[in-house]
């Protein structure tokens, strides 16, 4: 069962949060349900204290282990596309990173499994996502470059780092019906693509620019 919409002391009286939202809508994210969830999961709380008051500013930030916590709109973007592809019981998260997209996409779907390969963002996250009261979310320490078979196949998957190519794996874990959501390049800019799953196979599209941290595989 997904978790219920966390107390609303994230939006309560804060202008931050009314021109981040504002922000939002204006540069395309039309889903009121995640403008809903962006305005109240609490991002300061995904980043160190040193970084708690730029946390509404629409810009990633730094969480260590050389990883970023992506800008509000690009996590905004890519659960709206998610969601958008049809309804999703089960999704994939490939790169916790500090939980933050994580809890978004708990906040929407039923059951979110996330796996990351460095055990420190591994753990804090745990924690993080744990004291926050979510119950819908399977973190995992793993390398998963080619997703986490073991709790698939998935209605969408999210990866939040480029990727070089699209691993077979990946789309092997999609159910009929599934999306899976993946920044696609080895450049700096990278495209963030839409992969959808059909009934005789699989069809894509690439839908803007993004930056992201390169998807790397092993264990750190």
């Amino acid at each position: 069962m997904k978790a219920s919409l966390l107390p609303s002391r994230a939006r309560a009286g804060s202008s931050a949060v009314a021109r981040l939202t504002a922000e939002l809508r204006a540069n395309g994210i039309t889903d009121a349900r995640v403008l809903e969830v962006m305005a109240h999961v609490p991002r300061p709380q995904f980043v160190d204290g040193s970084w708690q008051t730029e946390a509404w500013k629409n810009k990633p930030l730094p969480i260590g282990s050389a990883q970023t916590i992506s800008q509000p709109f690009v996590v905004a973007l890519m659960t709206q596309l998610l969601l958008a592809g049809g309804p999703r019981r089960q999704v994939l998260e490939i790169g916790t990173g500090s939980g933050y997209q994580t809890a978004v996409l708990a906040e929407l779907v039923e059951c979110v499994f996330s796996v990351e390969r460095i055990r420190s963002l591994s753990e804090s996250a745990r924690r993080r996502l744990r004291a926050l009261g979510y119950r819908n979310i399977h973190c995992g320490y793993a390398d998963g470059t080619d997703g986490w078979s073991v709790h698939g196949a998935y209605d969408g998957i999210i990866v939040t780092a480029a990727a070089a190519a699209v691993s077979p794996s990946l789309l092997a874990q999609l159910v009929p019906g599934g999306r899976l959501v993946v920044p696609v390049g080895g450049g700096e800019i990278q495209q963030l693509r839409v992969i959808d799953r059909g009934p005789t196979g699989f069809t894509s599209r690439d839908v803007a620019a993004v930056n992201f941290v390169p998807l790397l595989g092993g264990r750190a």
